[in-house]
Order: C-alpha cells, then sequence, then structure tokens
C-alpha cells in the first residue's frame, strides 16, 4: 500500500466519525412531542433550535458529499497506481 492510500484511510476515518456526529446531533423528526409531555419550549428557543439542526443539515450535506468524492478518488488511485 502506498503513503497515499494510508492518508486517505485515515481522512475517510476521519470523515465518518464526523458524519456520525453531525447526524447524532441532529434534532429527531418527532421533537414536536416533548409537548404532550408537558415539556414547553418558547418561541425563542424554537428558532434556535431550527437554525442550529438547518445548519447541522448543511454540513451534514457537505461532508457526505465530500466523502463519496474522496471514496471515488481512493478507488482509482487503488486502481492505477
Amino acid at each position: 500500500m502506498s503513503v497515499w492510500e494510508y492518508i486517505i484511510g485515515a481522512v475517510l476515518i476521519v470523515f465518518s466519525l464526523v458524519i456520525i456526529a453531525i447526524v447524532l446531533l441532529q434534532e429527531g423528526r418527532q421533537a414536536n412531542l416533548g409537548a404532550i409531555a408537558g415539556a414547553a419550549d418558547s418561541f425563542m428557543e424554537k428558532g434556535k433550535a431550527r437554525t442550529l439542526d438547518a445548519a447541522l443539515a448543511k454540513w451534514t450535506k457537505y461532508i457526505a458529499f465530500s466523502f463519496f468524492v474522496l471514496v471515488f478518488v481512493a478507488m482509482l488511485l487503488t486502481k492505477f497506481l
């Protein structure tokens, strides 16, 4: 194995861990069920959560796209080197 394969492998591991962390930080789609249990959120807290969730969703897309491009580059690198 070449040095580039080790480097790309390490970067892929880091990207996969970052993707997992970002997805786990996102709020679930059924987050509004807290009102049933009596948890009251203020209007400002809901807006803050929405913007943070939107930013995390955007970063998930960017990192996932970068991850798949890097996988494709690694595949080409191992095939032709």
